[in-house]
């Protein structure tokens, strides 16, 4: 008779050492969506260090392989909806449909936390680093609406990079803030977690002290960076974390039947404050150019 697996917990050591890779090739293959942010910062900072036709040639060959792989990203968007369909077919045929009304207040609980996070950070943010608030949304509309449609924040990445640059915001920080905060900067998806998880354990019948609370809020800041920003790559984080709790993983398979609309609005949270947050930082380094912000269309 096998034994069962043992699960595997990480503490807090682990998980920062977690952070840089061992293998560039190990990294890829395993999806270390924070190893490879790394590992790409420190190869940027060599490649500015080599003499210019050399970092030319691999310039080049790089922006040639973000083209391509858009293009990739683009169609393999196309097979979603089947995907989507499929999950939501499974949960209910599993679950029944007494679950579905769980799932709804979940679904309803999130846009409403997202709504209010928007409403209640975001804005007075606007304010205080005094950054036109329609002319704002009025910039980001597309590429959010993009990123809410194809629940993917990188086939969003082109139209928010030329929308902010129309805005007012220079290419050189705004090509450096928004690819960096699709890995560190990720409000709805961090928002996303916490209900999911609490959604599992309240499904579990486990109840949860707000110390447990603080500490499981606290170790998915950690763990949601580096998560890719391609759909469901938040349920690996999820999935992670609450096997780190004791939290049973099942509820997780319930929660994916509804994850492709959670996501939708998740992610365009995510790009909505990467793109804010490009506009605060050319506000910060005295760079923002008012008149191209002002005369948007």
């Amino acid at each position: 008779m096998s034994t069962p697996p043992t699960k595997v917990t990480q503490d807090w050591k682990q998980i920062i050492l977690h952070i840089f890779p061992e293998n560039a090739a190990k990294m890829i293959y395993e999806g270390a969506v924070l190893q490879v942010v790394v590992f790409s910062l420190i190869f940027g900072f060599a490649l500015r260090q080599v003499q210019e036709p050399h970092r030319a040639k691999m310039l080049e060959w790089s922006e040639s392989l973000v083209e391509v792989m858009f293009k990739f990203t683009g169609i393999i968007m196309y097979t979603a909806p089947i995907a989507v369909g499929g999950a939501m077919a499974f949960t209910i045929g599993t679950m029944g449909l007494g679950v579905v009304g769980n799932l709804v207040q979940l679904l309803g609980t999130l846009y409403v936390a997202l709504f209010a996070f928007m409403l209640l950070v975001f804005f007075p943010v606007m304010l205080f680093f005094r950054i036109p608030i329609r002319k704002f949304l009025r910039a980001v509309y597309e590429p959010a609406s993009l990123a809410f449609a194809t629940a993917s924040s990188e086939a969003a990445l082109p139209k928010a990079l030329s929308a902010m640059e129309k805005f007012g915001v220079p290419r050189k920080i705004v090509s450096f803030v928004l690819p960096t905060g699709y890995s560190f900067n990720l409000d709805g998806s961090t928002l996303y977690l916490s209900l999911a998880a609490i959604f599992c354990a309240q499904a579990a019948g486990m109840h949860l002290s707000w110390h447990t609370q603080l500490v499981l809020m606290a170790t998915l800041l950690l763990t949601s960076k580096g998560v890719a920003g391609v759909p469901r790559a938040s349920l690996v984080i999820l999935a992670a974390t609450v096997n780190q709790f004791n939290i049973p993983e099942w509820p997780i398979a319930v929660i994916l039947g509804v994850d492709a609309l959670m996501d939708m609005g998740r992610t365009s949270v995510n790009l909505v404050g990467n793109c804010l947050a490009s506009a605060v930082v050319a506000r910060w380094e005295g760079e923002f150019d008012d008149e191209k912000a002002n005369a948007f269309q």
